[in-house]
């Protein structure tokens, strides 16, 4: 990929001293959602079997004395692929610049970004799917040779010009491994695949985040809101806030399993922790299309939500949980849905109170 200059020197500095996209630098203690993201492997819970993985690559780039190789994380979203690149800056004892695929619509953004970078230091970009065709031929070079192509001049005095870069660890996060080309996604030297956790797992996140918070929790109110997280850290965290909000108010602060059920009560989150728009889709798919199969744009039109919106953030534990299927020709719910919210399944799936 080349980019035209305006002059020999692409103005360099200038790009360097005011780029248009500036990647934010992570600072762990600055503000509430870092503190409490964890800084090391160890208070990193969940993710086993990729935790051995990469304090194996982290003490080998260590002893080469070279930047890590390229890391590619992706699965649904909340399931910790920011604050594990995080960990692993910390870990490698350099610095963390974070940006977003969507804030690089410009071959200038990226170009800022990579020319700011100093040796060793990672970039991460979010939803790096969604990068557009020009920034990820720039980021082609910068990955394998940390350099850019650029030329300069105009008709016959064109010259071709390689711009060195610092080494750099380039850590990619997405939610849709599968939209990413080919020639991007092989240029990552470690791919690995986030799992959701178990209820074991997002207990001891809360437990965790409770003690950070100065929030009293039980072990049996842990588990309460975690059977309720649907597998996801982030869901686990927000539930403890809003659970501690109601222990405060209407309890004596403390949360037990007895608070925290009613409070996950009244905000209409059930034990398979589905909301009401998780409902809607379920009960649509049953009372109106008798269990399906039914295309996703119908379903989408008629509780009014986007398309999109329920592939990304409904259907991956709908899914996962089994309470969904996907066929050739549309979706459909599975028995399990239909004991759980109270329908009686008949022969032909259709379903009766």
């Amino acid at each position: 990929m080349s980019i035209i200059a305006d002059d020999n020197d692409f103005q360099k500095e200038k790009i360097q001293k005011n780029p248009v996209i500036k990647a934010e630098t992570i600072e762990f203690d600055k503000n509430f959602e870092n503190c409490i993201r964890p800084k090391s492997f160890e208070n990193y819970i969940g993710q086993s079997a990729l935790k051995e993985t990469l304090k194996i690559s982290i003490e080998a780039a260590k002893k080469r004395e070279l930047p890590l190789d390229h890391l590619l994380f992706y699965g649904p979203p909340g399931l910790g692929k920011t604050t594990l690149a995080g960990v692993i800056a910390e870990q490698m004892g350099v610095e963390i610049k974070i940006t977003s695929a969507p804030s690089l619509e410009r071959p200038r953004d990226i170009i800022g970004i990579l020319m700011s970078l100093k040796g060793g230091e990672i970039l991460f970009i979010d939803e790096i799917h969604r990068l557009n065709k020009v920034a990820e031929e720039i980021l082609y070079p910068a990955m394998e040779d940390f350099v850019l192509d650029m030329t300069t001049g105009k008709s016959q005095t064109v010259k071709t010009l390689r711009i060195p870069l610092p080494k750099f660890t380039l850590i990619g996060a997405t939610t849709k491994a599968g939209e990413l080309s080919g020639p991007l996604r092989d240029r990552f030297g470690i791919i690995h695949r986030l799992e959701f956790y178990t209820e074991d797992e997002l207990a001891q996140v809360i437990s965790r985040t409770a003690g950070i918070l100065n929030i009293e929790i039980t072990e049996e109110g842990a588990h309460a809101i975690a059977k309720r997280s649907r597998g996801t850290p982030r869901i686990a965290n927000r539930l403890i806030k809003r659970v501690s909000d109601f222990a405060l108010v209407k309890y004596d602060g403390k949360i037990t399993k007895d608070v925290a059920n009613s409070s996950l009560d009244v905000l209409k989150i059930d034990n398979f922790g589905l909301d009401n728009t998780d409902r809607n889709l379920l009960k649509l798919i049953i009372e109106k299309y008798d269990g399906g199969p039914v295309g996703i744009e119908t379903i989408a039109a008629a509780i009014g939500e986007d398309a999109r919106t329920i592939e990304d953030v409904c259907e991956p534990y709908l899914l996962q949980a089994g309470l969904l299927q996907r066929t050739p020709r549309g979706r459909k719910v599975s028995p399990a849905t239909y004991r759980h919210l109270g329908y009686k399944t008949v022969q032909n799936q259709q379903s009766l109170f």
